[in-house]
């Protein structure tokens, strides 16, 4: 009967530890486990605040000074089928005097095909002409060459002559159209222009009249 005693005893003694274990550590002051049981509390990592993306310097671009267009110097054009001395000087812009006296042409009017011709700068400009001598003797001839917007008349006036003695000395017709870069003999101081009056408001055309 002792070790059924014995054994009935260590039953309740078991139970009563057990429910007295169970008791502590779901009071209000849990026990604390020592430290070989108690499991490792994870130390918070700490996480970095990224820093604000700092500011990207904008780089302004200084301009560079523009450069003022060098202009272009002599070419060289062929002439082609179809081309005249006013397409080209169009073309180039360049004006018919000055592709004239660039390339010495002798009849501006006929320029075969395969003609090299000089195309001077657009800013090129003829040089001034010399004014003729007050002293020329009436009638004495000059060498003209035909300018753009030039007529008989207009160079009648300018150098003191008439129409028909110019077209005479060229065996012209005082209607034809004078063509640029035409070689024309000119009498000159052959007629005196009616001097203006300073005073009239409206002056009149001045009139030639014929020396004797």
């Amino acid at each position: 009967m002792i070790p059924l005693l014995l054994g009935a005893l260590a039953v309740v003694l078991l139970v009563v530890g057990l429910f007295l274990i169970v008791v502590w550590f779901t009071g209000d002051n849990p026990p604390q486990l020592p430290a070989i049981f108690a499991s490792d509390t994870p130390v918070p990592t700490e996480t970095p605040t990224p820093l604000p993306p700092s500011a990207t310097p904008t780089i302004t671009l200084t301009p560079e000074p523009s450069l003022t267009p060098t202009p272009e110097g002599p070419l060289t054009y062929i002439v082609e089928e179809g081309d005249t001395l006013f397409s080209i000087s169009q073309q180039f812009g360049v004006t018919m005097d000055v592709l004239i006296t660039a390339n010495n042409l002798a009849n501006p009017d006929n320029i075969p095909v395969g003609t090299e011709l000089v195309i001077p700068s657009a800013e090129l400009e003829l040089p001034t002409e010399t004014p003729l001598p007050e002293t020329l003797v009436s009638g004495s001839l000059i060498d003209y060459v035909v300018k753009t917007g030039d007529n008989l008349q207009s160079i009648a006036v300018q150098f003191n002559s008439t129409v028909a003695a110019i077209a005479d000395a060229n065996e012209l017709d005082p209607t034809d159209v004078l063509f640029v870069g035409r070689r024309l003999l000119v009498p000159v101081n052959i007629v005196t222009p009616a001097p203006t009056s300073t005073t009239d408001p409206n002056p009149s055309t001045p009139t030639a009249t014929l020396r004797p």
